[in-house]
């Protein structure tokens, strides 16, 4: 039997006294409703408010009662739209029975069962018209009809005839949700007017909380929707670096916050991993949040160091709600030289486990939260060492209001120094062991453990400034490609390689350098010394020159320059088949 089905023992409560309703006061009802005003709508969940209505009501008021709530309402939080037919779809969210044949009850009207209840019913009247309709007897041929609309005219009948039946509106901001329906057994008091306007009293007490509870959940849906939108559905798998990550919301009920984490892919096979935490809970936060990632991912497309990422990303959260103040860390990794830039904006510190487990914290200047002033950031520059892992995550990892953030980061760091080396167990063992309960703040946490790059994942050949290595350089294109199990793109980027080393050697200084990586796509880079662009010009019919980069782009998925401490690169990729 269904849990939320409640079978009552007729002989609880004053049930006796109760049913002489003519010799019931009008103190004894008012004490009755002040109960049932303590005992309903304790909480936001619908089923759990329709069943403390069941509690109160059974054997109390009633042998029997139900609530039917519009089916919509239930599975979607949306009002249904008048129906020509006059019909009502509703789901039974509530029973309780006090009666010695406590079974064929439930078997007749079962728990959660979604039904068309026919204009002509008792329960649509009720519903269409928003008044209570009362039965002191029910007579055989209603109980029938009842019967047939359930589809179980024998069964229905044969427990309704005879009985007292009162359904009453679940009414709420002019609203009718659905309905409660109370029924007294054969032989026993029957309802009387009085009844009617205590079972009014009930059904308008549970009908604001019902009403309070599908509100809540709405936004919830809505929240949870907004927020899992924006949060990365599945994180890329960088070149070089295996991830893990986890999102834990402040409350279970809340489920939404504005913490977010981001891996995004740059040029090179290099790639920005991001956290950051907006002020505050709900979908405020998380729209917020949104707009944040959104930025980042915009500003991380100009490939501008982390500094400048969180520089200007601090000028556009003040732009788009001044009032809302987030924090944020923006860490670039590069597979090659596994070196890695991060800044902070009033963040908590990364933190680095190194391969012997020792740990280490980031040290590098916090500074201001987005959202407040325009001062300047630093950036960090470090090389990570190969099996070493960097771990970003948000002040809900690592404070509480037991616990300040100095003493969560050492209880993090003891974490993750620990004997686990899969990535995502020691995500779970971090979040199951730094989460403060029902404290806690939202919580984020990304893991990047990097390695060293495979032979077939990365190769390199150094260029003579001699034009005569454009040759070589394709034989070495043609070679790479083949051991990689790619030879069906050999002739075009043996074309594009060409063009990209021809133009270094007219137009850069050594050293030149070319490199394949493979990743996400077929990435092809060439390397000088020189820090002027390329750029793409429209040649007349009868140059000979000027046609490389037209070739490029038609051939290429995407293709850009990036500055160099040395020079520049030059970088084209093309998509895997």
């Amino acid at each position: 039997m269904n849990r939320n089905c409640l079978i009552k023992d007729p002989a609880e409560g004053n049930q006796s006294e109760w049913r002489r309703s003519s010799a019931v006061s009008a103190n004894e009802r008012l004490t009755f409703l002040n109960e049932a005003s303590r005992r309903i709508g304790t909480t936001l969940d619908l089923v759990e408010t329709s069943r403390e209505l069941m509690d109160v009501a059974v054997p109390r008021f009633a042998d029997t009662a139900e609530i039917l709530i519009h089916d919509r309402l239930v599975v979607d939080g949306e009002f249904p739209s008048r129906s020509e037919d006059g019909t009502a779809l509703v789901r039974r969210v509530a029973l309780a029975v006090a009666d010695h044949d406590a079974q064929a009850w439930v078997r007749a009207i079962p728990l959660d069962e979604v039904t068309t209840y026919r204009p002509e019913l008792p329960h649509a009247q009720c519903m269409a018209t928003g008044t209570p309709l009362m039965y002191p007897q029910m007579d055989p041929d209603t109980a029938r009809l009842i019967g047939g609309g359930l589809d179980r005219e024998s069964v229905v009948a044969a427990l309704l005839t005879g009985t007292s039946f009162l359904a009453v509106p679940l009414s709420a901001r002019g609203r009718v949700l659905g309905c409660a329906v109370f029924t007294r057994r054969p032989g026993g008091e029957a309802f009387e007017e009085q009844d009617v306007a205590v079972a009014e009293e009930l059904a308008a007490r549970t009908a604001v909380c019902v009403d309070n509870a599908l509100l809540y959940t709405r936004e919830r849906r809505t929240a949870l929707t907004l927020q899992s939108s924006l949060l990365p559905a599945e994180l890329p798998h960088p070149l070089g670096m295996e991830i893990a990550s986890r999102y834990l919301p402040a409350s279970d009920l809340m489920g939404v916050g504005g913490d977010w984490y981001d891996v995004i892919p740059l040029p090179g096979c290099r790639s920005a991993l991001v956290v950051g935490d907006v002020m505050g809970h709900g979908t405020r936060a998380a729209a917020t949040m949104g707009q944040l990632r959104t930025a980042a991912r915009t500003l991380a497309s100009l490939d501008l160091p982390p500094d400048e990422v969180l520089f200007r990303l601090n000028l556009m959260s003040q732009d788009l709600d001044p009032t809302q103040i987030a924090t944020c860390v923006y860490a670039v990794y590069d597979p090659i030289t596994r070196d890695c830039s991060i800044a902070r904006a009033g963040h908590v510190p990364p933190i680095l486990l190194h391969p012997d487990r020792s740990t280490e914290i980031i040290e590098m200047p916090p500074g201001l939260p987005l959202g407040i002033g325009s001062e300047p950031l630093e950036t960090r520059e470090l090389t990570l060492p190969a099996g070493s892992v960097l771990a970003l995550y948000t002040d809900g990892l690592v404070e509480s209001r037991r616990r300040d953030i100095d003493a969560g980061i050492m209880a993090l760091r003891h974490l993750l120094a620990g004997p686990l080396q899969d990535l995502e167990d020691m995500c779970d063992l971090t979040i199951n062991s730094q989460r403060p309960g029902h404290e806690r703040d939202d919580i984020a946490l990304l893991l990047a453990r990097v390695r060293d790059l495979d032979p077939d994942e990365m190769a390199s050949f150094p260029l003579s400034d001699d034009p005569r290595f454009v040759r070589t350089a394709r034989r070495f294109v043609r070679n790479t490609l083949a051991a990689w199990g790619l030879a069906g793109l050999a002739d075009t980027t043996e074309l594009i390689v060409s063009e990209m080393v021809t133009n270094a050697l007219k137009h850069g200084w050594p050293p030149i350098e070319l490199r394949l990586l493979r990743g996400r796509t077929l990435v092809c880079e060439v390397s000088d010394g020189s820090s002027t662009a390329p750029a793409p010009r429209s040649p007349a019919l009868d140059d000979d020159t000027g046609r490389g980069l037209l070739l490029i782009k038609r051939f290429a998925y995407r293709w850009g320059t990036r500055p160099t401490p040395q020079g520049k690169i030059v970088w084209v990729e093309q998509r895997l088949p």
